[in-house]
C-alpha cells in the first residue's frame, strides 16, 4: 500500500529525548517499510526515516527557541498533506483533531490514532461533530469517556523486537522511574515506595516548564529528604536499555487514566518487571504475576517490591514478545488500512489515470 503517516511537529520522529507519540510513529513507519509498503512521513525536518520524508519544519518545535505558537506550523503540515492527499491509499493521522475538517472529502481513506487522554470536557462536543472519522484507541480503557464514534479498533503500541535487549540476570538492585515529573505520574509515590522498601531509586525524567513549580515545591524537597534517591534527569534512547535493564523493577505509580504507558512495555522488553498502580490501561498491559504486579496503593507496592524474586525475568520478556512488538503493531494497522471504506480505491484509480504503475511488475528475462 501507499501510506501517509502524519506526525506531530513538537518532536522529531523519532524524538531525540522524551516523546511517546513521535516514537510510536517512528516504530510504525519503519515496520511498514520493512513489510514492503510505500510510506511517506510528514514530520519535522530533523526526523530520521527510511520512508520518504516530507519536512514541514526545519526542526522539532520543542527544540526551536524561536517557536512561540505551534498552531501555524501544524496548519502548514495540513497544507503539505492536502497537496499530496490523492497519492495515498491510506492516510494515518497522529495529530489528534486539528485535521478533521480538512479530510471530510477523503474520509474513507483516513484514520486517526488518538494518543492522549480523552476524559477532557471539551472533547465530547467535538467528536459528536465528526462522528464518522475512523478512530483508533491505544487501549480499551481510553475509549470510556467518548461519545459514540466510529471506532475502527484498539491497537496496542509496539517496539522493534531488537530495540531493547533483555537483561536476564541483569538486576543491579535499584528501582527505576522513567518519564515526566508531573502530578499525574506521581514521582512522590515512587520515592516513598523506594524509601519504605529500603532500595535505591533512580529517576530519569524530564521537567516541562508547566511542571517546574511542582518539581520545586513537591519533588525536589522529597528527593533531598532521602539519601537513596538519585535524580538523573532526561535520558535518550541509547541510555534507556541500560537504565531499565539494570533495574529490579520499574515503578509506574500513576494517578490518571493513562491511555497506554509506553514505558511499561519498554521495561518488559528489557526483561524488567513493572509495579504499576491500577489506573487506565495498566490492567490491559501488565499480566499480574507474570510481567509485574498491579497494585492499589503504596502499601501493596511495597509488598510487591518484596515479591520481585517470585517473577521470572525471561517470562517478562516473553510477555513482551507475544504482544507488544512493532511488527505486530504494523500488521494490525495494515489490516485496519485495508478495512477502511475508501482504501485502495481513489488513489489506485488516480494512478491509473495518470499512467503510473500500480507497484506489481512482471519482468521477462531472455
Amino acid at each position: 500500500m501507499k501510506i501517509a503517516q502524519i506526525a506531530p511537529l513538537a518532536e522529531s520522529v523519532p524524538p531525540k529525548l522524551y516523546g511517546g507519540t513521535e516514537r510510536i510513529v517512528s516504530y510504525l513507519t519503519e515496520a511498514l517499510v520493512d513489510q514492503g509498503h510505500d510510506v511517506t512521513l510528514f514530520a519535522s525536518g530533523d526526523s530520521v526515516t527510511r520512508a520518504e520524508l516530507v519536512p514541514v519544519t526545519e526542526m522539532a518545535l520543542r527544540l526551536n527557541p524561536n517557536v512561540r505558537d505551534p498552531i501555524p506550523y501544524h496548519v502548514m503540515l495540513l497544507e503539505a498533506v492536502r497537496r499530496r492527499a490523492d497519492e495515498f491509499d491510506a492516510l494515518h493521522f497522529h495529530i489528534d483533531l486539528i485535521h478533521m475538517p480538512l479530510v471530510q472529502d477523503i474520509i474513507g481513506r483516513c484514520v486517526t490514532t488518538l494518543h492522549g487522554r480523552l476524559d477532557l470536557p471539551d472533547l465530547p462536543a467535538f467528536y459528536r461533530t465528526f462522528p464518522h472519522h475512523s478512530l483508533v484507541s491505544i487501549s480499551d480503557h481510553q475509549r470510556l469517556p467518548m461519545p459514540p464514534v466510529n471506532w475502527a479498533g484498539t491497537i496496542y503500541h509496539g517496539l522493534p523486537s531488537d530495540l531493547l535487549p533483555p537483561r536476564i540476570g541483569g538486576d543491579e538492585g535499584y528501582l527505576a522511574f522513567l518519564g515526566r515529573i508531573s502530578p499525574e505520574k506521581r514521582p512522590d509515590r515512587a520515592i516513598r515506595i523506594a524509601a519504605r522498601s529500603g532500595k535505591p531509586l533512580k529517576i530519569a525524567a524530564k521537567i516541562d516548564n508547566v511542571d517546574r513549580d511542582y518539581w520545586e515545591k513537591e519533588i525536589a524537597p522529597l528527593i533531598n529528604l532521602y539519601p537513596n534517591i538519585d535524580f538523573i534527569g532526561e535520558i535518550n534512547e541509547a541510555q534507556k536499555a541500560e537504565f531499565l535493564g539494570g533495574a529490579s523493577a520499574l515503578l509506574f505509580p500513576i494517578d490518571w487514566p493513562e491511555p497506554f504507558g509506553l514505558v511499561m512495555i519498554e521495561a518488559m522488553a528489557c526483561a524488567t518487571p513493572v509495579i504499576a498502580f491500577r489506573c487506565g490501561s495498566v490492567p490491559e498491559v501488565i499480566d499480574h504475576g507474570v510481567s509485574g504486579f498491579i497494585v492499589d496503593g503504596e502499601d501493596q507496592a511495597v509488598e510487591a517490591v518484596a515479591r520481585l524474586g517470585d517473577l521470572d525475568r525471561s517470562r517478562v520478556r516473553a510477555a513482551f514478545d507475544a504482544r507488544f512488538t512493532a511488527e505486530r503493531m504494523a500488521a494490525d494497522y495494515v489490516g485496519l488500512y485495508h478495512a477502511l471504506p475508501g482504501a485502495r480505491t481513489d488513489a489506485a484509480r488516480l494512478r491509473r489515470e495518470r499512467g503510473e504503475e500500480n507497484g506489481l511488475h512482471l519482468q521477462v528475462v531472455g
